[in-house]
C-alpha cells in the first residue's frame, strides 16, 4: 500500500506553523470551519466517550476535545493529553484548573505512542490525525493502545469522493480559507494556508474508510458540508 501522510519533511513544516499560530488557533479554526468545529466535536464525543472512560486525546493541542468531554459528557474520565508540541501542552494546566478529573501530559507523535497495549477506552483525534507522518502507522498504534471494543473518534476535514464536491472544498481551502483566516486574526492567521497542503495529502473519504477497516472491526462514517467535514468512529 502506498504511503499516506505528510512525510517527515512536510510534517516538520506543519508543526512549525502550528507552534507559531498558538495564540490565534481557536479564533481562526472557528472562522474557517464556518463556526461548526465545536458542533462536530460534540456530536462525535457524545457517541464515543462515556463516564468512567480512560481517554487518550491524541494531537490534543491544549485540550479543546477533552474540555467538551468534561462539559458535555462527564468529569468522571481520566485524560491523557498527547501532542508533539510541548508549548501546546503547557497551556493545559490553566485551562483545566477548575475541573475535578485526573489528567496526564505527554509529548510525542502518532506513529510511536508511548503507552501499553489495551490501555484506553477511547482515542480522540480532533483536527489532528490528518497531520500524521504516516497514517497507516498511526492507525496501527491507536488500535494497539485501545482496549477491546474501544473507540477511535476522528473529527476533521473530509475529502469528498464526488469530483464536484471535492473541487468546491479544495477551492475553498486554497483561496477562501486565507481570506477567512486574515479577517479573523490579521497577518497571524495567514500561516493557516498550510492546511491546504495537508488536505492534498489526506485520503478521500472512501479511502479513509477502507484504510480504517483494515484495522478496526466497524467504522461509522458521518459526512458534513458536502463531505468536506467528517465525524468518524472506528471500533476495535
Amino acid at each position: 500500500m502506498k504511503d499516506i501522510g505528510l512525510g517527515n519533511l512536510y510534517w516538520k513544516e506543519v508543526i512549525k506553523v502550528l507552534r507559531n499560530i498558538i495564540p490565534v488557533y481557536d479564533k481562526v479554526n472557528s472562522a474557517i470551519s464556518l463556526g461548526k468545529d465545536n458542533q462536530f466535536r460534540k456530536e462525535g464525543i457524545r457517541k464515543s466517550v462515556f463516564p468512567g472512560d480512560h481517554v487518550l486525546d491524541a494531537g490534543s493541542g491544549y485540550g479543546n476535545m477533552s474540555k467538551l468531554v468534561l462539559d458535555f459528557v462527564s468529569e468522571n474520565v481520566t485524560i491523557n493529553f498527547y501532542d508533539p508540541i510541548p508549548e501546546m501542552l503547557g497551556k493545559i494546566k490553566n485551562k483545566f484548573k477548575n475541573y475535578n478529573n485526573s489528567y496526564f501530559l505527554c509529548s510525542g507523535i502518532f506513529e510511536k505512542i508511548p503507552y501499553r497495549s489495551n490501555t484506553f477506552d477511547a482515542v480522540l483525534c480532533g483536527y489532528s490525525i490528518r497531520d500524521s507522518i504516516a497514517l497507516n502507522d498511526s492507525f496501527a498504534e491507536i488500535h494497539r493502545v485501545l482496549k477491546k471494543n474501544g473507540r477511535l473518534l476522528i473529527v476533521d476535514l473530509g475529502k469528498p469522493d464526488n469530483f464536484l464536491a471535492r473541487y468546491l472544498v479544495s477551492f475553498y481551502l486554497k483561496y477562501f480559507l486565507v481570506i477567512m483566516a486574515f479577517l479573523a486574526a490579521g497577518r497571524e492567521g495567514l500561516p493557516f494556508r498550510t492546511l491546504y497542503g495537508t488536505f492534498l495529502r489526506w485520503p478521500r473519504n472512501k479511502e479513509l474508510n477502507d484504510l480504517l477497516l483494515k484495522k478496526f472491526s466497524k467504522v461509522e462514517f458521518n459526512k458534513k458540508l458536502l463531505g468536506g467535514a467528517i465525524i468518524v468512529i472506528a471500533y476495535k
